[in-house]
């Protein structure tokens, strides 16, 4: 074998393992939403064997080591679900809502997918005791929202998806960031929603101050108009998912996925908060026929 072609298959051989999206091409739709359907199936039938999983496979629980196995026993019905779908980066993004009685479980994953099949997996897994959980609340308030495709000629660029969801996060660490509010606008965290069905709903709620939200990591769906952002919250790196849906250049939804440390991340717990404020939890508006 000759100098120059032997040059040629080390080369693509390193791009490959550097990066083994990028090797194959960008990702099309029907590929990745064929691995988000393999997830949630993964999820209802208890097994990794629905999934086209490469030779060795990184599996991240709440930012830690941990066992895709583990996770996906029992299995449980997914009950409601939101798939984004990157072409870009070849990832997948799911935010899933299990309503089992033993453990009600709201997960935020992000999948990726390379030359050598799925994987890594990295998952925000949430229960009681973590930030404002309440699943049946998430569920109710979330199956109502429109999350359908945004009309081509109305789609914002994927830098400008990102743009919007960083003028969020943003924020908490710089109340002088201008975010683009939509109206209305409609944010679930946890259980709690500020959307009650008026053209006045209001993203625009306060939050903390001084907080640095850091380590993003996207995975942006244009068609979808949506952009979610993995990342670590505030001194203690709390595993926290933002997603955003962005309408006519203006947020129009956002969900809040984070686990805790120590119950309800040391602030009083939820019930004691609902307790005071049932506000937090409007009424669930009528659902289309």
């Amino acid at each position: 074998m000759n100098r120059k072609l032997c040059a040629t298959l080390a080369a693509t051989t390193a791009i490959a393992l550097a990066s083994p999206a990028q090797a194959q091409g960008a990702c099309d739709r029907a590929m990745l939403e064929g691995i988000a359907g393999d997830w949630v199936e993964a999820l209802e039938q208890g097994t990794m064997m629905t999934m086209q999983l490469g030779e060795w496979v990184e599996y991240n629980e709440n930012f830690q080591r941990g066992s895709l196995g583990g996770f996906l026993t029992p299995a449980r019905e997914v009950n409601w679900h939101l798939a984004l779908l990157d072409t870009t980066t070849c990832e997948i993004f799911v935010e899933a809502v299990m309503l089992n009685d033993e453990r009600p479980i709201v997960a935020a994953t992000q999948i990726g997918n390379g030359f050598f099949g799925v994987g890594p997996f990295d998952n925000i897994v949430t229960d009681e005791g973590d930030w404002l959980f309440d699943a049946e609340a998430t569920y109710e308030y979330a199956r109502r929202e429109d999350w359908s495709d945004i009309p081509e000629s109305e789609r914002a660029t994927r830098d400008e998806l990102i743009a919007a969801a960083d003028a969020y996060l943003d924020l908490f660490n710089d109340p002088t960031v201008e975010v683009p509010w939509g109206e209305p606008c409609a944010r679930l965290e946890g259980g709690v929603y500020t959307g009650r069905g008026e053209p006045t709903d209001s993203c625009n709620v306060g939050v903390p101050e001084g907080v640095e939200l850091k380590n993003r990591r996207y995975v942006v769906d244009p068609v979808k108009g949506a952009v979610n952002v993995f990342l670590e919250f505030g001194d203690n790196a709390l595993p926290d998912s933002h997603t955003f849906r962005v309408e006519n250049g203006k947020i129009r939804y956002i969900h809040t996925v984070t686990a805790c440390e120590t119950e309800n991340c040391g602030f009083r717990p939820f019930a004691e908060m609902l307790a005071e404020n049932p506000g937090m939890q409007p009424p669930y508006a009528p659902l289309e026929e």
